[in-house]
């Protein structure tokens, strides 16, 4: 059952002493009393500095378990609202809530706590922006995480909690480091999972920049990677030089970055580097594809009311390239002399990525208050952190690592391959990762489980063949010569098939046909667990019909008519594991009817 109530003054002591507990019954909010769920609401002020000024709702909902050892204040991120979100955060945390309580503050500003709304709002329009501030007013300088997480701790006073775990997924990992540097007398513990980053200052970093060495990390354990000719990085900057000088209408500038920025996503991992190497000695084919798969991603609107919250902690917590204190003009002048002179993006310009960034949401957004998320020279206490982070997230392993060492009591585990928000899914990765955060959030102050979690599941692509030729043949003693490599090359083809359903693909995983790369066409049927090829050619001299099942666990078979150069065709059956991190995964199968395996 649950329960609503809102209290209007009872928080006003907090507000004097926001680190003595609220004990006192007249003190507590109702919800204190519940033995279920129980969401409720209370009255704080607009600036927590003057508690006389206006006050503002902000609303929670409060999860308690009986004979709770501690309570767990989680936030999912964003910045956005984060009541709608618990289910997902109860499944995460899952038997860790059967001996904890669960709490969870919708930020101010967000949801149900005092939304800030912008009727005709849209982050790619400056003009709605600016008149979003005006219609807001001044008091939109206070809807910043240095308040909200004085809302959080005022919650945690109205509840009668002495102390919380904070668990901060996302920017709100941001969150709870401005809680454990602002209310360290109330944190027990910290779980951070794909961290934030922050100044020296304190106000959240924002990287705009194309991420190089990415490149470099999906090709350094392929032998078949390294082989290609030049560095990955130098690969891709004599592409960006190539499609300068001579334009391809197949792959504009945009959708390269976009290539570059979706190497999390295995198949964009596994053939990047190997199709920029093709393209640049003059086969097109790997590179186009890549391109007009990118091209098929869904992008999220950037309109609606409700982003002005979100606006108001990007531009409030976030260190940017002008000046907190300049007007619109002054910051568009800094801001343009930043791309010129830095180059973010390079080999990219921001001109060739469509003129502007994330970063010009906040050049119409006033922040005259300053209001660092963590406070400069803030002591980090000594509790005990665990913070996660993947490859392929906003900041990377380094970034991540250096920022949690702040914290003297604090550990990171670098996820290889992972990507965000790494305790959410339903692969692998994500169930190691929880195993890790429940056994951590359980017993803070215990060691770390041992056993590194990885999402690598594939080996990076080396050259893109084109004849059947270029081929490795397999291992295969019972076969000819030239029936090794009609079957290395049939293989090669099916193995490029079932990358595009690799269980970390996001992009590739809605599209339902594909051509093949060289011709021939692919059909995907998911419910089945089937992918039906229809004379696909992945090289140019060898057509492959027929149809792979491919089971959850990566099981495949394959039931195939090839046929080469010569017309003549053959009955090939194949056995294999997909998505292992092998160069050569062990094949077995018939040729013809003849059994063999390498």
């Amino acid at each position: 059952m649950q329960i609503r109530n809102l209290v209007i003054a009872t928080v006003m002591a907090s507000a004097v002493s926001p680190g003595v507990p609220a004990t006192a019954a007249e003190q507590l909010h109702e919800c204190a009393k519940a033995t279920t769920r129980c969401d409720g609401e209370i009255s704080v002020p607009l600036d927590w500095s003057d508690p006389s000024s206006e006050r503002i709702t902000v609303a929670f909902a409060w999860s308690p378990r009986k004979d709770a050892i501690g309570t767990i204040l989680a936030n999912p991120g964003g910045p956005a609202p984060a009541l709608p979100v618990i289910p997902i955060i109860e499944e995460a945390l899952g038997p860790v809530l059967d001996r904890q309580n669960l709490l969870v503050v919708e930020p101010r500003g967000l949801g149900e706590s005092t939304p800030l709304l912008c009727p005709g709002l849209d982050l790619n329009v400056p003009k709605t922006i600016g008149e979003c501030a005006a219609h807001l007013g001044p008091r939109v300088q206070y809807f910043t995480t240095d308040q909200a997480v004085a809302d959080m701790n005022a919650v945690r006073q109205a509840l009668g909690v002495s102390k919380v775990t904070f668990y901060g997924n996302s920017y709100g990992t941001l969150l709870a480091q401005a809680y454990a540097t602002r209310h360290a007398e109330s944190t027990a513990a910290v779980f951070l999972d794909s961290t934030m980053v922050t100044t020296r200052e304190g106000y959240a970093t924002w990287p705009v920049r194309t991420r190089l060495d990415l490149l470099d990390l999906v090709c350094e354990s392929s032998r078949a990677c390294r082989a290609l000719p030049g560095t990955p990085g130098g690969t891709w900057t004599r592409l960006v030089a190539r499609l300068r000088a001579h334009p391809d209408g197949k792959v504009p500038f945009t959708a390269l970055a976009a290539v570059g920025a979706s190497l999390f996503q295995p198949v964009f991992g596994r053939e990047a580097n190997a199709a920029a190497s093709a393209y640049l000695q003059g086969d097109r084919a790997p590179l186009h594809r890549l391109a007009q798969a990118v091209g098929t991603s869904p992008t999220p609107p950037l309109e609606g009311a409700q982003w002005a919250g979100y606006l108001a902690y990007l531009c409030g917590d976030g260190a940017f390239p002008f000046d907190r204190d300049a007007s619109p003009a002054e910051r568009s002048r800094q801001l343009n002399r930043y791309y010129l002179e830095e180059r973010p993006l390079k080999p990219f310009t921001v001109t060739e990525l469509g003129g502007k960034t994330r970063l010009e949401f906040c050049v119409n957004w006033p922040t005259p208050r300053h209001s660092p998320p963590v406070p400069l020279n803030a002591e980090h206490p000594p509790v005990p952190v665990l913070a996660v982070g993947g490859d392929f997230d906003t900041n990377s392993p380094a970034e991540v690592a250096e920022e949690v060492r702040r914290f003297p009591n604090s550990t990171f585990i670098r996820v290889r391959f992972g990507s965000h928000s790494l305790a959410w899914g339903d692969q692998p990765v994500d169930q190691c990762v929880r195993s890790v955060m429940r056994s951590f959030l359980a017993a803070p102050s215990r060691p770390v489980p041992p056993g590194p979690c990885s999402a690598e599941n594939y080996r990076a692509a080396g050259a893109f063949p084109q004849s059947a030729k270029e081929v490795m043949p397999i291992r295969a003693s019972v076969l000819t010569r030239e029936e090794r490599r009609l079957v290395g090359a049939t293989f090669a083809t099916v193995e490029d098939a079932c990358t595009r359903r690799n269980p970390y693909s996001l992009v590739h995983s809605l599209l339902k046909t594909e051509p093949g790369l060289r011709g021939g066409r692919l059909d995907f049927d998911d419910k089945a667990g089937t992918i039906a090829l229809e004379k696909v050619r992945f090289v140019g001299d060898l057509t492959v019909s027929g149809h792979i099942h491919l089971e959850g666990s990566g099981k495949a078979d394959a039931q195939l008519l090839i046929t080469g150069a010569d017309g003549r065709p053959h009955e090939v059956r194949l056995s294999w594991s997909a998505f292992l991190a092998q160069e050569h995964p062990p094949v077995s199968g018939t040729f013809d009817g003849r059994v063999f395996s390498s």
